[in-house]
């Protein structure tokens, strides 16, 4: 059984032939990021107009790649929320294009879900192989992480979802493009705060970890966002230009240890409410997905925490972090067994959260 998946959620474009909702046969990602970073953010309208642009060509690129024709496709899966309105519009009315013209089932697809479903996905290549990538086995855990968002879920099934716990104000990733931000660093800032961060003493500058109350499995990352800009005003006297390069260049070692600082508050908080999530609720595994996944402190602190409790871990290969097709192409083929089909009145949503 053959699935397309189109994501068009943010700033990439992707298209994607899985088969049987597990293996990958092409994968294609187009990013408009670069069109991004003057802004030190994602502008909707220039990611919309980059979509529309370039996504009729990924698709032939897909299938190209796939080495087959649309006539082989058995359904189209779609990412209709949440995420930036016009550009899922974008998404959304390709895939009811294809579907109507071609004749072929529609499946709406949540992208947090599709984050999570990322863990259930190998190459092609692999099928048959002993490196082919371990699936989760439900009920698990599902830590959310990205630009976007930061929840933490109950997931039963590829259906069912129950939140848990949720960020009360910024998602991980917005604070980490903050803080960048605020140490002159540019955008996207978690990888260039990730890799900054590697082999500096991560206590050398402490920042009050940001728990809330104890009972609660919620996330807030406002404050530590504004304790890194009180810091640094105090240090230098202002917010870091990143056109500055002679001034970054002479504070290099005290904006890695504020970054360092900064992350190493920011993942110990995730994994402390990830394993109380694992611990209250009886799961014995824990699910990794979104772009902060990637992370490799999270990934270096999360291993060893889960270990100690017994927990297995997973977190999906790394170009599978990020947006991408893939992972909705693999979803929706689950959704499409399970009869949950969508109508040519699929409409994009912003603000879909965890809901059907």
């Amino acid at each position: 059984m053959l699935s397309l998946g189109i994501e068009s959620s943010c700033d990439e474009t992707g298209v994607a032939v899985v088969e049987d909702g597990r293996w990958i046969i092409s994968n294609i990602i187009s990013s408009s990021l670069s069109l991004h970073q003057p802004f030190g953010g994602v502008v909707p309208e220039m990611a919309s107009r980059a979509h529309l642009e370039i996504i009729n060509v990924l698709v032939r690129q897909a299938l190209d790649q796939a080495k087959v024709d649309l006539n082989k496709i058995e359904h189209i899966c779609v990412t209709y929320g949440p995420g930036l309105v016009g550009a899922l519009l974008i998404g959304v009315s390709l895939a009811k294009a294809v579907s109507y013209a071609a004749g072929l089932p529609l499946v709406g697809v949540n992208h947090l879900w599709a984050h999570i479903y990322a863990n259930f996905l190998s190459d092609k290549k692999s099928k048959g192989l002993e490196k082919q990538t371990a699936a989760p086995e439900f009920p698990f855990i599902g830590l959310i992480v990205s630009g976007g968002h930061t929840c933490l879920v109950d997931v039963q099934d590829f259906d069912r979802y129950q939140l848990l716990g949720q960020t009360e104000d910024d998602a991980v990733g917005e604070a980490f493009d903050k803080v960048a931000k605020i140490l002159g660093l540019g955008y996207p800032g978690g990888p260039v705060i990730d890799s900054i961060s590697k082999n500096i003493d991560p206590d050398a500058v402490k920042f009050t970890r940001p728990y809330l109350k104890k009972d609660t499995l919620n996330f807030s990352f406002s404050g530590i966002k504004t304790q890194v800009l009180y810091y640094v005003k105090k240090e230098f006297g202002k917010i870091l230009d990143k056109a500055d390069s002679l001034e970054l260049k002479k504070n290099k070692q005290a904006i890695a240890e504020i970054a360092a600082g900064f992350q190493e508050a920011v993942v110990d908080v995730l994994v402390s409410k990830a394993l109380k999530a694992c611990q209250e609720s009886g799961k014995k595994e824990l699910v990794l997905g979104g772009g902060v996944s990637v992370n490799s402190r999270l990934r270096e602190k999360m291993k060893p925490a889960c270990g100690e409790k017994g927990i297995k871990l997973f977190y999906p290969e790394p170009g599978l972090c990020t947006d991408n097709a893939a992972m909705v192409a693999g979803l929706g083929s689950q959704l499409y067994s399970k009869g949950r089909l969508s109508g040519l009145d699929l409409s994009a949503q912003a603000n879909l959260g965890l809901n059907l």
